[in-house]
């Protein structure tokens, strides 16, 4: 399974985020299918660079968000995209 998280690329103490499509069994820093975009939590206000499609794309196909890029799309992005990404969990 696919999952979206965030990867931090970033120096000690200067956190750098790349939003990145993985495989969900893998390792925080492991492989990556793709780039989906940026996030800088330092700047004011905090920069974030999404390609929207691409996500779109992704959740359409299967791929599930982390809880923290869940939060960042529906802060970030369109109310009909955000509504995609919070599926409800059956457990």
């Amino acid at each position: 399974m696919l999952s979206i998280r965030m990867t931090r690329v970033g120096s000690k103490k200067k956190p750098y985020f790349r939003v990145v499509l993985s495989e969900a069994r893998s390792g925080l820093q492991g492989d990556v299918v793709e780039n989906l975009g940026t996030y800088n939590p330092r700047s004011k206000p905090a920069q974030v660079s999404l390609n929207k499609e691409r996500i779109q794309h992704w959740l359409g196909h299967g791929a599930k968000p982390s809880d923290s890029v869940r939060t960042l799309l529906s802060k970030h992005l369109t109310r009909d995209l955000s509504a995609v990404a919070e599926t409800p969990t059956a457990q």
